[in-house]
């Protein structure tokens, strides 16, 4: 279901290119603005079985995203000045904003050279339970078990999940169906289901963090680089939406504490993880403001109006998924004529 889903979003994303669509109404539906959001900005992977593929892009395409901002005459600003071009919209002169969540290592190796080059700023958004190797990327976890086990049972509350996992096309359903399962579950019970497939399967979990995400010696040099500004993405990393009040603010409150005293900045922005409406609503936006926050960021794809002014806590974000590194489908997104599709004309959607 996942992957034709994907299928037909690069087939309605071609068929848009194709038709000239997107250049012909121009910027009438791109709004004032655009919150980019990456996660992964690293040299192409090999392995056979990518679930995950769609957080991670290359170098190249980063960089020819940004001469595509700088081609559509978009100013690169920060997060910072957002509530002032919204309060003080200029219609000829569109902005962008860049955003990367989970504070990847290679968002310093990769990207930042890229982005001096263009002289173009980044909040990153960082988790400490990753930069203490206390918490686990679990989305990686789940796709490793299921790459290495020949099949895949487990008890869950929903009933228990067994699927064969040997060939490529099992081990592709095999993840679809389970990330499904998992999903609808409880936050601690998806993290206790993927932590015992990936006892079963051997993996290092914390291992890998320790490989991927930058620890508090680099993210100290990393925060001191002028185009960079670090944002909290809770201490964690959950749903927030799934989990209480009192954790929920916590998880907000406490990440952002410890990266002001681990990184001596004043932290004013949040991305909530995940970010989709499954996992972070009306609850969560009113608690980033009541923790500090000035700016809250989801997953929601959308472009920026003057409306999102009185909602910094809610904002869009336009994810740059993987799976079609195609600049002419960036423009297009950018553009915001399939966004104005999908959100069916709604300019505003904080619910």
């Amino acid at each position: 279901m996942a992957g034709l889903k994907h299928t037909l979003i690069g087939l309605g994303l071609k068929g848009l290119t194709i038709s000239g669509l997107d250049r012909y109404f121009g910027r009438r539906f791109a709004g004032l603005g655009v919150i980019l959001t990456f996660h992964h900005i690293r040299a192409e992977s090999d392995r056979h079985f990518a679930q995950n593929r769609l957080l991670e892009i290359t170098p190249v395409f980063f960089d020819a995203v940004l001469r595509l901002l700088r081609e559509l005459d978009y100013d690169i600003i920060r997060l910072d000045e957002l509530q002032a071009r919204l309060a003080n919209p200029q219609p000829d002169r569109p902005f962008a904003v860049l955003t990367a969540d989970d504070g990847y290592l290679d968002n310093k190796d990769y990207a930042l050279p890229i982005l001096k080059r263009y002289a173009a700023p980044m909040s990153v958004f960082i988790t400490p339970g990753f930069a203490d190797r206390t918490a686990p990327l679990w989305w990686l976890d789940l796709e490793d078990a299921v790459r290495m086990l020949p099949s895949v049972e487990i008890a869950l509350s929903s009933g228990r999940f067994r699927h064969p996992s040997d060939s490529q096309a099992e081990k592709t359903a095999c993840f679809s169906a389970l990330y499904r399962r998992l999903r609808a579950l409880p936050e601690p019970e998806l993290r206790h289901a993927v932590a015992s497939l990936a006892d079963t399967a051997g993996i290092d979990t914390l291992g890998r963090v320790g490989r991927l995400c930058m620890d508090w010696a680099t993210l100290r040099d990393f925060a001191r680089e002028p185009l960079i500004t670090i944002g909290a993405h809770t201490m964690t990393h959950p749903r927030l939406r799934t989990i209480g009040d009192d954790e929920s603010r916590a998880e907000i409150a406490q990440s952002k504490a410890r990266i002001e005293r681990e990184l001596a900045c004043r932290v004013t922005q949040f991305a909530y993880p995940v970010g989709d409406p499954t996992s972070a609503g009306t609850r969560e936006f009113r608690l980033c403001g009541e923790t500090g926050m000035t700016y809250g960021l989801t997953t929601r794809p959308g472009v920026l109006h003057a409306e999102h002014a009185a909602h910094l806590t809610a904002l869009p974000r336009l994810s740059i998924n993987g799976l079609y590194q195609n600049i002419d489908y960036m423009r297009a997104l950018i553009l915001g004529l399939p966004l104005y599709v999908k959100n069916r004309g709604r300019r505003i959607n904080v619910e």
